[in-house]
């Protein structure tokens, strides 16, 4: 006689096709497939990940912080990005780069997802974007299986105008419209991208657009916490504002800011002696030096290197303020780091449009001064008497209450009770 474990038996598998994942680094976009494999057991949902190979990664590396769990059971097929890897001289074949650089992937990873799907009693499909070709795999394996599948879009995909290369804005069109006519559900991660695809594709597939929002993980904020050594400003000491990740200069660009500190540092209403501005792994390095440079203001803003996942965390925590930086171009998106700023608590300034998703999300937990991101005139004004409120110790702090529902275990429930039903639908 053989014994069934009752709660074993009831547990369900989802595989999780993913390409941003450990041990790739200088992405925020890793954190929302870790946290939900990380959190979704507790909820009775196993994961299984599948993605790329970490040579496929332009950088890679351990990061404390984002330790995959050792239970985790994680798949990779083997993939390679055509323009880095597969170019010579600048070259590279462009029907390797459609839907995305990463096509390779979806010839290695559509048969291995096919044997995990044989081998393993999976229950439901998810991929996540932005990368394409993760759509791709996961449509492919749907179509194969026949199981519900969640395809989650965060931001929007085709946008018009975007992608600028006509060959990749085709293919993203024609493999949006697949995926949300394929997908048991669909999942964005603002309001304004769920009500831009209620409307793109009519009420008849509205009903399964689902909004679940980027968050935080407690748990490594927590041991971030406990690593901080108790320590005091020193008398006179700059106030130091950070900018924790990528400056793209299409969604991020900080051409009206650095105008706006010349200016500033010209009137002397700003100094490296009064503030210091980290930029931390902003890319671009480079061009941005050069723009620092030309406006005199490359000893008030510094440039500084990638850390650790957790080491991220720690600077977010101690620092005097923190700063956001979000395009109106992009006013259907919120970027992922503004969750953990709320947990970190700083007294926050975004440059961003005030009709954007980003401002309606700070203006809702009641935290944030906000100016427009392309207004160095604005910028202008408002930085002088952000700076003083600081350096008054009258500048609010967020209210836990509002961000506690930003935790990653949070949305992981969400996934869950969502896989819940698109199964229960599939069956019935």
């Amino acid at each position: 006689m053989v014994l069934v474990d009752d709660a074993a038996a009831q547990r369900k598998r989802v595989l999780m096709i993913a390409y941003h994942f450990p041990p790739v680094r200088g992405s925020s976009g890793v954190q929302r497939t870790l946290r939900f494999a990380q959190h979704l057991p507790k909820f009775g949902w196993d994961p299984i990940v599948l993605t790329i190979t970490p040579g496929a990664y332009a950088e890679s590396g351990e990061s404390r912080g984002n330790e995959v769990p050792e239970q985790l059971e994680v798949h990779r097929a083997f993939g390679l990005d055509a323009a880095r890897q597969l170019g010579f001289a600048g070259r590279y074949p462009g029907f390797l780069t459609v839907p995305d650089r990463w096509r390779t992937w979806q010839y290695w990873a559509v048969p291995k997802g096919k044997a995990l799907l044989r081998d393993r009693s999976i229950d439901a499909i998810w991929s996540t974007f932005p990368i394409a070709t993760a759509h791709r795999v996961g449509l492919s394996l749907a179509r194969y299986s026949r199981l519900p599948w969640i395809a989650e879009f965060r931001d929007p995909m085709w946008q018009g105008a975007y992608p600028p290369n006509p060959a990749v804005n085709k293919a993203f069109k024609r493999l949006e419209a697949e995926v949300v006519t394929d997908a048991s559900a669909v999942v964005m991660t603002t309001p304004s991208a769920v009500e831009e695809y209620g409307a793109r594709f009519g009420a008849g597939l509205a009903s399964k657009l689902r909004m679940i929002e980027n968050g935080f993980d407690e748990e490594v904020f927590s041991r971030a916490e406990a690593k901080i050594a108790s320590q005091s400003k020193r008398p006179g000491a700059p106030v130091v504002l950070l900018h924790s990740g990528v400056v793209y200069r299409s969604e991020r660009d900080p051409t009206a800011l650095f105008d706006a500190l010349a200016k500033l540092k010209l009137d002397g209403l700003v100094s490296a002696r009064r503030l210091r501005i980290v930029l931390r792994a902003s890319g671009n390095e480079s061009e941005y030096r050069t723009m620092l440079r030309e406006r005199a203001v490359d000893d008030i803003v510094e440039l500084a290197p990638s850390l650790d996942y957790l080491e991220a965390l720690q600077e977010m925590l101690t620092v005097d303020a923190l700063l956001l930086m979000q395009a109106s171009n992009c006013n259907a998106q919120i970027p992922a780091k503004l969750y953990e700023y709320l947990r970190a608590g700083r007294p926050l300034l975004a440059l961003t449009d005030p009709a954007g998703d980003t401002a309606r999300t700070l203006r809702r937990a009641e935290v944030g001064t906000i100016a427009r991101l392309d207004s160095a005139e604005e910028i202008a004004r408002v930085l002088p008497e952000f700076l003083e409120q600081l350096e008054q110790g009258h500048v609010p702090a967020r209210s836990p209450a509002r961000v506690d529902a930003y935790s990653r275990s949070s949305q992981a429930g969400q996934l869950a009770r969502l896989l819940d039903s698109v199964c229960t639908a599939a069956v019935t």
